[in-house]
C-alpha cells in the first residue's frame, strides 16, 4: 500500500511511530546487552579478570561496531532500493535469530559436529561470542534507519520532530529494562528474551505501509536510489554527511568508554575497590539520563524551530558532564551514578541526531543516510576505544594513565562534533519530497 505523507491516515501515522520506537527498543535492549552482562559472561566462559577488559574491547567495541557499520551501509542501500519495509523484516530477522543462538556458545569437544566448528575457528566459546556479535551488530544496524526513515515520510513536517523523539525516548528505554531482566535471569536467559521479543516484532509490522515517497521515486526509476557512492560526492554532499556522523560522536564515545568500562577508570581515579561503579548498574542509570535527555532535546529543537541550535546546547552540556565526571563523580558511588545520570541526559540528543540525519538527504538517499550515519556514529566507539588504549600506552604505567588517556580523547571528539554542527544545513520544517542530483 502506498500513502503519501499528506494523505497518510492518522491510524496509519500512529502505527508507524509505534512499531519504530518498539522496534528500536529491541534493538538498544540487544545492543547494550552484552555491555550489561559482560563482566559475568566472560567470566562464567573462564576469561581471566586481568583479560575481561581486552576481550570485551574486542567483542564489543571491535567486533560488534564493525557488525554495526557493515550492516548500515548494506540496509541502508536496500532500504532505498527495495524500500524501508523490507529493511524493517530482514534486519530484526538477523539479529534476533543471533542473539538466540548467542545463548547457547559453549566451548566444543573436536569431534563429530564439534571438529566441524574447530576446523572454521569457531570450536570455541569466545570465539562463537565474537561471530555472533558480529552478526547481531549487522543485524541491529537496519533498525534504527528503517524505522526513523519511514517516520518521517509518513508524518507531517510539523510533527516531524516530535514524533522522532518519541521513537527515540521510547527505544532508549530498551536499556533501562535489560538492565532489570538481567538482574533476574542470567546472562544466557537474557540473549533468549531479547531474541524473542524481536520476532514477536514482526507480527505487530505486518500492518505499516510503506513510505509514499519511495513507492513515487521506486515508480519513476529515480536516479541514484541506493548509491552510497553518491555520499562522497561532490565534496559539499560528502561534508554534509561527515558532519552528521561527528556531531554525534560524543555520544558514543562517553557511552562506549565512560561508562561501559566505568570500572576500569574509576578504579585510576582512585576510587576503592569495594565502592567502584559496576558497568551494568552505570549503563542503566545512563540510559535513564538519555531518555530524560532525548525527550528534552527533541521538544527543545521544536521550540526553539532549530536542530543545530539544540544540537549546540547538548554539546555543552556534555563538556559540563564529562568533568563532573571525573571530578565530583570520583568522590563516592552515588555521586559517580548521579554523574551517569547528567551524563546520559547531556548526551541525549540522539533524537535530533537521527531527525537532522533523515532530513539532510533527498529520497533517493535517505535510508542510505539515515541507517549508515548512527552506525558510523556507533562505530566510533571502535576509533575512541583504539585512541584510547593507546593514549593510556603513550602515557606509561602511571595508576592514573586510564582516566587521564579518557580526558585527553574527551578533549578531541567534542571540539570535532560541535564545529560539525556548523557545517550541517538547519533543516527544521524542511518539506523532505526531494531527490539528491
Amino acid at each position: 500500500m502506498t500513502i503519501p505523507a499528506a494523505t497518510a491516515t492518522p491510524r496509519a501515522q500512529a502505527l508507524v511511530i509505534i512499531v519504530a520506537a518498539l522496534g528500536y527498543f529491541v534493538d538498544i535492549f540487544d545492543l547494550l546487552l552484552f555491555a550489561i552482562v559482560r563482566v559475568e559472561s566472560l567470566k562464567s566462559l573462564g576469561v581471566a579478570a586481568d583479560q575481561l577488559k581486552p576481550v570485551g574491547l574486542w567483542l564489543d567495541n571491535y567486533l560488534q561496531v564493525t557488525g554495526l557499520v557493515v550492516g548500515g551501509i548494506v540496509w541502508g542501500i536496500l532500504g532505498d532500493r527495495r524500500g524501508r519495509l523490507t529493511v524493517l523484516f530482514g534486519s530484526i530477522i538477523v539479529y534476533s535469530i543471533a542473539n538466540i543462538l548467542n545463548a547457547f556458545i559453549a566451548d566444543v569437544p573436536n569431534a563429530g559436529w564439534g571438529a566441524v566448528l574447530h576446523a572454521v575457528g569457531l570450536g570455541g566459546a569466545i570465539e562463537q561470542y565474537g561471530v555472533l556479535r558480529f552478526v547481531a551488530g549487522f543485524g541491529l544496524a537496519g533498525e534504527l534507519g528503517a524505522g526513523i526513515t519511514l517516520v518521517s515520510e509518513l508524518v507531517s513536517k510539523e510533527r516531524r520532530g516530535l514524533a522522532t523523539t518519541v521513537v527515540a525516548t521510547v527505544g532508549i528505554c530498551g536499556a533501562i529494562v535489560a538492565y532489570f531482566v538481567t538482574r533476574v535471569v542470567e546472562w544466557r536467559t537474557a540473549f533468549l528474551i531479547g531474541g524473542i521479543m524481536g520476532l514477536a516484532l514482526l507480527f505487530l509490522r505486518i500492518g505499516v505501509v510503506e513510505s509514499g515517497m519511495f513507492r513515487d521515486a521506486q515508480a519513476k526509476d529515480v536516479v541514484g536510489r541506493g548509491a552510497f557512492w553518491l555520499l562522497f560526492t561532490p565534496w559539499k554532499r560528502l561534508r554534509r554527511y561527515l558532519a552528521v556522523v561527528v556531531c554525534a560522536i560524543p555520544i558514543w564515545f562517553s557511552v562506549g568508554i565512560l561508562i561501559k568500562y566505568c570500572d576500569s577508570i574509576s578504579a585510576s581515579l582512585g576510587m576503592p575497590e569495594g565502592a567502584r561503579p559496576t558497568p551494568g548498574l552505570a549503563i542503566m542509570w545512563c540510559y535513564v539520563g538519555l531518555a530524560l535527555g532525548d525527550l528534552s532535546s527533541g521538544v527543545l529543537s521544536q521550540l526553539l524551530k532549530s536542530r543545530r541550535q539544540a544540537l549546540l546546547s547538548f554539546h555543552a552540556l556534555t563538556v559540563v558532564s564529562i568533568a563532573l565526571y571525573f571530578t565530583v563523580g570520583a568522590t563516592s558511588l552515588s555521586a559517580f551514578y548521579y554523574c551517569a545520570v547528567a551524563l546520559g541526559f547531556a548526551c541525549g540528543y540522539w533524537a535530533v541526531f537521527v531527525t537532522v540525519a533523515a532530513e539532510q538527504f533527498g529520497t533517493n538517499l535517505r535510508a542510505t543516510a539515515t541507517t549508515s550515519a548512527p552506525n558510523f556514529v556507533r562505530w566510533s566507539a571502535a576509533g575512541s576505544a583504539f585512541l584510547w588504549t593507546a593514549t593510556e600506552r603513550v602515557l606509561g604505567d602511571s595508576p592514573n594513565s586510564l582516566w587521564q588517556a579518557a580526558v585527553i580523547v574527551a578533549a578531541i571528539v567534542i571540539p570535532l562534533a560541535v564545529v560539525a554542527v556548523f557545517f550541517l544545513q538547519e533543516t527544521y520544517g524542511r518539506d523532505l519530497n526531494f531527490v539528491e542530483d
